[in-house]
């Protein structure tokens, strides 16, 4: 009877666990999206131009890369490509960009060059012209996420250009489940532990997100995680059970590239020219 209730009792937690991890599969952008690389925040060096700017978003495009940029959104409601929230690292100014309108924005330069933080809407033209895709993140802010998600959807709809949607927040890609199913919605994870990422947030939180517990609120159609951290569990029951499409993020080599393409996945890459 003991081992008849320890099989109930397991099977009821892997039919939970099955549910929690649940992922959406076969949409038909796939076919398109999986014939590129994609330049992380563009195409960008010391010699080429700084991380997400213009500059950098037709290097890749000159070079046939599709590109993963990072989207913010400003108190006007305007979205800046940016990767930090605050602009210190990347312009030299202690401001955050959710603080800003996008007049405000245009006074600032990155890394000390005339390159402007560039708008969505200016990067998009880029990509419609050329035809090549990207992997839009949504970097949600103060509780923003609804919001983000409904306007990064509201520009994109204005150009046509291929893309995917992908962040850490699942709140941001649930509501692309619920408000846009037919968009190609990915969560952004890691080990949020072994990095110290996640900043005051509970741990059991960042455990449950860095294995995927929160796909139910979501059903992403691809898991976009970081190369280092791509032994997980929790990843691997995603490809095994629903088929997930998996993208690795940072790429740095060609041999981590070749590793990742290996096992089928997407690479979004840095710091080399994955032609040579």
């Amino acid at each position: 009877m003991i081992y008849l209730f320890i099989a109930l009792v397991l099977l009821v937690l892997a039919e939970v666990f099955a549910l929690l991890t649940v992922c959406r599969r076969g949409h038909s952008y796939w076919k398109l999206l999986r014939q590129y690389r994609y330049a992380h925040r563009g195409y960008h060096g010391r010699e080429l131009g700084p991380e997400n700017s213009l500059t950098a978003f037709r290097e890749a495009i000159r070079r046939g890369f599709g590109c993963e940029l990072d989207v913010h959104l400003m108190k006007d409601g305007r979205l800046a490509v940016i990767h930090d929230a605050s602009l210190l690292r990347t312009a030299g100014a202690d401001v955050l960009v959710e603080d800003l309108t996008a007049e405000e924005l245009k006074q600032y330069r990155l890394e000390g060059t005339e390159e402007e933080i560039p708008l969505l809407e200016e990067v998009l033209p880029l990509f419609e012209e050329s035809g090549l895709p990207l992997v839009v993140e949504l970097k949600a802010e103060r509780g923003n996420h609804d919001a983000l998600a409904a306007a990064a959807c509201e520009v994109l709809d204005r150009f046509r250009v291929l893309y995917c949607i992908e962040s850490f927040d699942p709140r941001c890609i649930r509501w692309l489940k619920k408000n846009r199913p037919e968009i190609v919605r990915g969560q952004l994870s890691e080990n949020f532990l072994r990095h110290g990422d996640g900043g005051n947030m509970p741990k059991v939180l960042l455990w449950a997100l860095g294995n995927l517990l929160t796909n139910c609120l979501a059903k992403p159609d691809f898991i976009a995680y970081r190369f280092s951290d791509r032994n997980n569990f929790c990843l691997r029951w995603c490809r095994l059970v629903y088929r997930v499409q998996e993208i690795n993020w940072t790429i740095i080599t060609k041999e981590e590239m070749r590793e990742a393409e290996s096992a089928g996945n997407l690479v979004i890459f840095q710091d080399f020219d994955p032609r040579l």
